[in-house]
């Protein structure tokens, strides 16, 4: 029987099982080169988080567009930064300046004197003034105290409390005297035409217990 000849007697070295198999181990994970195709080969790439979608991928940036800012109009900023000053009461048309704010100003500041018993009546008549003969009206304040003993009258002779203005007052008989009042003040004010009204009644020893 012819013994059975040993390879490495032989001067041959036997093929490793390594080296049949890694030729199609490598063909079976390489890619073609004719198309493009996905491996099973894990990748460490992670995702572009700008690209992917978030619905889909945790990873993805959420981006966020703010608001334009609306900047305000030159007018109405200007306007927020000066309020329209309030008109004062000297401005109202006349009768109602007299109506509304001088004889209840009047009414309170001699009251506070201890006069409660003052009577004011606002009319438009003639000048009653001993020989002081017109036919011409104006508008006048008739104050009476002590049950009518003590009378005054304040004249406007023009529908202006800026305009010139005279005062009479009498005790049982008509004035015989027309004098003028606040002549020398270059603005009069609702403040004023009070505190002048009531110094000329201290005057006369009216207001103030003597």
């Amino acid at each position: 029987m012819a013994e059975e000849t040993n390879h490495n007697e032989a001067g041959e070295v036997a093929p490793s099982t390594v080296d049949q198999q890694a030729p199609s181990v490598a063909e079976e994970h390489a890619p073609s080169t004719d198309s493009p195709e996905a491996t099973d080969i894990p990748t460490a790439n992670a995702p572009d988080p700008k690209a992917a979608n978030p619905e889909t991928n945790p990873n993805a940036a959420k981006t966020t567009t703010a608001a334009p800012k609306r900047e305000k109009p030159a007018g109405a900023a200007k306007a927020a930064a000066k309020k329209e000053k309030a008109p004062a009461v000297e401005d109202k048309p006349f009768a109602d300046f007299i109506q509304q704010d001088y004889l209840p100003a009047v009414q309170k500041a001699i009251a506070s004197l201890g006069v409660q018993d003052l009577q004011l009546n606002f009319a438009k008549q003639k000048i009653s003034v001993i020989g002081f003969d017109t036919n011409e009206e104006c508008w006048q304040i008739a104050g009476s105290l002590q049950n009518g003993l003590r009378q005054f009258n304040l004249y406007f002779t023009e529908e202006d409390i800026q305009g010139k203005k005279a005062f009479s007052c009498y005790e049982g008989k008509k004035p015989s005297t027309l004098e003028s009042f606040l002549i020398d003040e270059r603005k009069v004010t609702l403040d004023l035409l009070v505190y002048g009204l009531v110094q000329r009644l201290n005057g006369q020893k009216w207001l103030a217990r003597n």
